[in-house]
């Protein structure tokens, strides 16, 4: 079949010229063919042999940087020093902090705000006219110092108050005013509820409602980045198990086959074996030398990943010490059904969880774009009480009243006369001259405290009721933005959708990566027990002389064989366990990381392997 082939592709390639070749000097002139299978072979430059130099010694078998001592690490001491160095974590922890504060920042929309705001105003006018000038037509002074509060917030339904009051005690010279100082006083509440636009949702709920939705996606980032720090550091931890179980492995077949060696030497120094058997049974111990120094570079390189994982101090001394996993390893679990896996990663996958947030914000967005295209339609209510009170001044001050004196003074003698000459018993007339000396309006005397009187007892009350009413002819902005969100949010279930069939065909790769791993285990342990038995027999065969040293040394590479195989299996068993964890999202949890705490250790303080043990 084979030679067939090789005629078939000799065959459809293109003939090979027959012009002579670039000569080398230390290359054949001609091309060498086989006739037997008509192979067509190219000249083979004759190299020098590589050197060789007796005197180099032969290269030692410790890990090279790694001349400190064995230190023990445990599964869950790995993991944490892994979540104590890791910067991302610490970002992510930062993040989830930043979230909440933005929660309690997007709830400050509905904290009161109180603003006030104390005045006082000095100013001197021109005399323009009779009613704007002071005494004897002198520029007209007023002087007013008070204060304006107001109590504003906002409703859990849009709508938004106000309570309002301001006082001003006011001094002035006019000739017409009839108070100097007087007291105005005020408080007012104001109502304006959305009944449309605003209504159902605003800006301070769409702003509490994605606070709170960050906050829940800085918690999944969180979970997803510590999910993949503790898978990486597991498959390490178990990788670096296996390495050093394979040392022991190729270095028990070490052993044994110089033990062989040595007996072969013991046989031809007794003349009863040949010295080609010493010869075989040294290259087999050479063979398994090899495999030991394959296997210790391995366990090498394993641990310098592990340590760059879990060391974050390029000078940490465990650099330089040599790592020795003390976790029992558990190979053996009731295998889960599909729809199992399916449903705890559909509830607790890190990444579908950050999906399922920000599908929740789109649907939040969506809402908001969907009420800015509602028309503006504002009910707006107020009532405010009004309070008035000064001290007064004489009338006789104001010019008008001044310039009817001499009539008023005239009446008055007349009506004098009248009451002199009435009957007895008859009623008499009060002078119309007897009220210029007293105040014009005096239910209003008083200071601040009458002015107040005067607003809670109803004096001057205003009452409005009002609505504002307003929209966009054609409103394409607002349109546009809503069907920008809506398809954003269609694109959002479209990757949910891709998501879960992700899971799903996760889910079925990691069931039947457990289940072949496992049966393959048990068919390689099966092996490796019938490997032991075969070698066992063939030595007390070979010892008895009823076998080779060939036979003999197959027999124990083949357990080597096996017992790698076995251990290769069970390495599989482990990455197919760490599998269905990641893939179900209980990998957290199975290997005891508390989620709360994630990130919250500073950066850096992790345990001190070397450190002596504390009893």
């Amino acid at each position: 079949m084979l030679s067939l082939l090789i005629a078939t592709l000799v065959a459809a390639a293109p003939p090979v010229s027959t012009a002579a070749p670039i000569p080398l000097a230390t290359a054949r002139p001609t091309i060498r063919t086989d006739g037997s299978a008509g192979l067509i072979l190219p000249a083979v430059p004759a190299l020098p042999p590589a050197p060789r130099d007796p005197a180099l010694p032969s290269p030692s078998g410790d890990i090279a940087g790694n001349d400190g001592p064995f230190v023990g690490l445990a599964l869950d001491a790995a993991i944490g020093m892994a979540l104590g160095r890791n910067p991302d974590l610490a970002v992510s922890q930062s993040a989830r902090r930043i979230a909440s504060f933005q929660i309690v920042a997007a709830n400050g929309a509905y904290d009161l705000r109180l603003e006030v705001q104390p005045s006082y105003t000095n100013a001197r006018s021109p005399s323009v006219s009779t009613f704007q000038a002071g005494p004897d037509g002198s520029p007209l002074r007023t002087s007013t110092l008070g204060a304006n509060a107001s109590l504003s917030g906002l409703t859990a339904h849009g709508g938004r108050f106000s309570a309002t009051t301001s006082l001003a005690r006011a001094t002035n010279d006019s000739t017409v005013n009839s108070y100097d100082p007087y007291y105005a006083t005020a408080l007012g509440i104001s109502f304006t509820q959305p009944l449309a636009r605003g209504r159902a949702i605003d800006d301070a709920r769409r702003g509490i409602a994605l606070a709170n939705i960050n906050a829940d996606l800085a918690d999944d980032t969180a979970l997803l980045t510590a999910s993949t720090v503790v898978n990486d550091t597991v498959v390490a931890y178990d990788n670096l198990v296996a390495a050093w179980k394979n040392v022991a492995i190729q270095e028990d077949a070490l052993r044994q086959a110089r033990a062989q060696s040595e007996s072969n030497a013991r046989l031809v120094r007794g003349g009863t074996a040949a010295r080609v058997d010493v010869v075989e049974s040294d290259t087999q111990v050479a063979e398994f030398q090899e495999n030991v120094y394959a296997a210790i570079a391995n366990v090498a390189s394993l641990q310098n990943s592990l340590k760059s994982l879990i060391l974050g101090d390029p000078g940490d001394p465990i650099w330089t010490a040599n790592l020795v996993p003390t976790t029992p390893i558990a190979t053996v679990v009731p295998e889960p059904s599909l729809a199992d896996v399916v449903a705890k990663a559909l509830t607790s996958r890190p990444e579908i969880g950050r999906l399922r947030e920000n599908i929740r914000a789109q649907y939040v967005n969506v809402a908001y774009a969907s009420d800015q295209r509602k028309p503006q339609i504002d009910l707006n209510a107020g009532i405010t009480e009004n309070g008035f009170a000064g001290r007064a001044t004489p009338p006789t001050n104001n010019p008008f009243v001044g310039s009817t004196a001499l009539q008023v003074g005239a009446i008055d003698a007349l009506i004098a006369r009248a009451n002199a000459s009435a009957p007895p018993g008859t009623t008499p007339l009060v002078p119309i001259g007897a009220g210029l000396g007293s105040p014009l309006f005096p239910g209003s005397t008083g200071g601040l405290g009458a002015s107040y009187k005067s607003l809670f007892a109803g004096t001057y009350p205003q009452y409005s009721i009002g609505a504002t009413i307003a929209f966009p002819l054609r409103n394409r902005t607002a349109e546009a933005t809503y069907a920008a969100e809506v398809e954003r949010r269609q694109s959002l279930v479209a990757q949910e959708v891709g998501l879960i069939q992700r899971v799903q065909f996760e889910a079925r790769n990691a069931i039947q990566g457990y289940r072949s791993s496992r049966a393959r285990l048990i068919a390689a342990t099966a092996a490796r027990i019938a490997a032991e038995t075969v070698a066992a027999s063939e030595l007390r065969k070979f010892r008895a002389g009823q076998s080779t040293t060939f036979l003999s040394l197959q027999r124990q590479v083949s357990v080597a064989n096996q017992r790698g195989r076995e251990l290769q299996a069970q390495s599989d068993v482990q990455k197919a366990l760490v599998e269905l964890d990641r893939v179900t999202g209980a990998i957290l949890r199975n290997n005891g990381v508390d989620v709360q705490k994630i990130g919250t250790t500073p950066l850096g303080a992790v345990p001190d392997l070397l450190a002596p043990a504390k009893h």
